[in-house]
């Protein structure tokens, strides 16, 4: 990919004992029949990301629903930011949402808003001045080397333009959580590989927390091998070492 430069803020310096922004404890999920999630329990800690791996069907978008409250579990708790958001009332809800961004399946973009519109939705419903929507949808949009399309509309971009707009859009109001829900879904295999740099590259930049689900291994497969060198602007695998350490990426999902 080629040089950018941003300037979205920096995370913060590590705390000694930082607490998991993230946590499900034994949760329990149907929808009018047997258990889509059941039992499940795991924690992403800051600067950690965690990979879901499954079948279309497994639960692996109900899961990332229930991390901002979409949904409510039938058993169990979940914790984000450290507040247990099981059965919190809607209105309470929104304050922690802010403080998350989604990537859902395919883009989700209104087609009816230009770039511009679609990037800034959230700053536009907090009613940010024009002025700084426009410099930090252009910092978005050059981050994920979009810049040109900031008045075009969605449907003149293609497949993987249109999901690195998605993107941009999560990481406008500087989330301290990142969900992506199959980011690279129905995309050929060299589009695939640039969405998959610009999560590396915003993981290892800005070392915000996520969880990504998806169906494909060697999406995770390459997130797990490789890192983003600032220097050539790219992805570079890491270096072999013997033995191979345990990765932070282990929780999976398999079909019933």
């Amino acid at each position: 990919m080629s040089d950018t430069t941003v300037s979205l803020a920096l995370p913060p310096a590590p705390e000694d004992n930082p607490a998991p922004v993230l946590v499900f404890e034994n949760v329990t999920i149907s929808f009018d029949g047997p258990p889509v999630l059941d039992n499940i329990s795991f924690a992403v800690g800051p600067h950690e990301t965690r990979i879901l791996l499954g079948p279309a069907g497994v639960g692996k978008s109900v899961l990332l629903k229930l991390g901002n409250g979409l949904h409510c579990p039938d058993d169990g708790n979940i914790f984000l930011f450290g507040e247990n958001i099981v059965h919190v009332p809607e209105h309470n809800l929104f304050p922690l949402r802010m403080r998350t961004g989604m990537v859902f399946q395919e883009g989700a973009l209104f087609d009816s808003l230009t770039v511009r519109d679609n990037v800034a939705y959230q700053l536009i419903q907090a009613h940010v001045p024009d002025d700084e929507i426009d410099s930090r949808v252009r910092e978005a949009l050059r981050f994920v080397e979009l810049e040109q399309t900031f008045a075009l509309y969605p449907g003149s971009l293609s497949g993987g333009m249109r999901r690195r707009v998605a993107i941009a859009r999560a990481l406008i109001g500087q989330p301290e959580l990142l969900f992506y829900d199959s980011p690279t879904g129905g995309l050929d295999p060299i589009t695939s590989t640039t969405i998959i740099e610009l999560i590396v590259k915003q993981r290892d930049f800005y070392k915000t927390p996520s969880i990504l689900v998806t169906h494909r291994l060697q999406d995770a497969f390459m997130m797990c091998s490789h890192r983003f060198d600032t220097e050539c602007k790219c992805m570079v695998p890491l270096p072999r070492v013997n033995p191979i350490p345990t990765p932070l990426f282990s929780c999976s999902m398999r079909a019933a």
